[in-house]
């Protein structure tokens, strides 16, 4: 299967606030600066604390939204030269490969060690930190959509 595609920037900026969401470390902690929101509003209310710790909950809860939303995802695509290229995707039994104007490179299955998918997206980890979207939008129809997430669901091992 072949695919051919370039990005867009807002479902891009989506997807990798989707990859940060999903980091486990992240996750929690969200979690825990919401749990501790929660618990300084709780006390304040019942006059257990002072407002400054009710606005210190609020200001970093502001504050990691903000950033982990707007911030860190901006700051990726505005790094990566890779989103502003037109590229070709191969997939194969033995592997993939993808190429642009400048070259081509190809991978066996073997150096995926997981994928997720979000609404726009394949996800493709190499390892916990370094990643490839591959843009549903490169796939002519919804069929290939299903086989390609089917070809990547036979051929990564999700860990």
């Amino acid at each position: 299967m072949t695919i051919h595609f370039e990005y867009e920037k807002s479902k891009v900026l989506q997807a990798l606030r989707y990859h940060f969401i999903s980091r486990p470390e992240i996750r929690f902690m969200i979690i825990m600066v919401n749990v501790f929101a929660l618990a300084s509003a709780t006390l304040f209310y019942f006059k257990k604390v002072t407002p400054m710790a009710f606005l210190t909950s609020s200001f970093l809860w502001f504050t990691l939204m903000i950033s982990f939303w707007f911030v860190m995802p901006a700051l990726v695509y505005k790094r990566a030269a890779t989103f502003k290229d037109h590229f070709t995707m191969n997939f194969e039994d033995d592997g993939f490969s993808l190429g642009n104007e400048r070259g081509s490179r190809r991978w066996s299955w073997k150096a995926l060690n997981n994928f997720l998918e979000s609404p726009y997206f394949f996800h493709l980890y190499f390892d916990s930190r370094s990643f490839f979207l591959v843009p549903k939008s490169g796939c002519k129809t919804k069929e290939e959509v299903y086989e390609l997430r089917q070809l990547l669901k036979e051929k990564i091992n999700k860990k």
